[in-house]
């Protein structure tokens, strides 16, 4: 497996892709039932593993947006039209601004919050962005419950996607970014 992106997503792409979408669903799965907690020191372990996690997205973004200008992106496949072709590298490009603005507004939220500091994954602590503004952390939550809701809606149009060109156009799209044992595509019917 090429590790550069040439014909289809190479291997560091294609763990950089799952890993950061994984985190992204569990992020958003405990995001959801966070606010319902009672705020206790014996819930303290998940807001702490929330914004672990979503520290560690913000990373792992940052690589694979760097992996991405150096190892470059495959062409379209064969008889993708231009207008498909533009709107996945529109979504693409919003995916990673989302996935990039997502952590920032919660670590701004939490840093104007005035909260306790922080320690990722309760090893290195986090320094705060902003000195602690009630105002200013209403808007930062505001922002990031938005921008889930936005994310989650892309990552919806993405996987929607991904799943027509493999179910219906039958095409390698989907493939590429799986591990080539797992590249065999369904058999196209005849239309006769």
């Amino acid at each position: 497996m090429s590790l550069k992106n040439i014909e289809r997503w190479g291997g560091i792409s294609q763990f950089l892709h799952w890993t950061i979408a994984v985190l992204i669903l569990a992020i958003g799965a405990v995001g959801l039932v966070m606010g319902e907690l009672p705020r206790s020191p014996k819930y303290f372990w998940v807001y702490t593993a929330h914004k672990s996690l979503g520290l560690t997205v913000l990373a792992l973004v940052l690589v694979r947006i760097g992996w991405r200008l150096y190892a470059g992106a495959p062409p379209a496949v064969p008889g993708t039209p231009r207008w498909q072709a533009w709107l996945a590298a529109m979504v693409h490009v919003l995916l990673y601004g989302m996935a990039l603005a997502m952590p920032l507004s919660g670590w701004l939220y939490d840093s104007a919050s005035g909260l306790r500091p922080f320690r990722w994954f309760g090893q290195l602590e986090v320094p705060k962005l902003v000195a602690p503004d009630e105002a200013l952390a209403g808007a930062a939550h505001g922002w990031h419950e938005t921008l889930f809701w936005v994310l989650l809606l892309l990552v919806a149009a993405h996987a929607g996607a991904a799943l027509y060109h493999h179910f219906v156009r039958h095409d390698a799209t989907l493939a590429r970014m799986l591990p080539r044992r797992k590249t065999t595509l369904p058999p196209r019917e005849d239309p006769r």
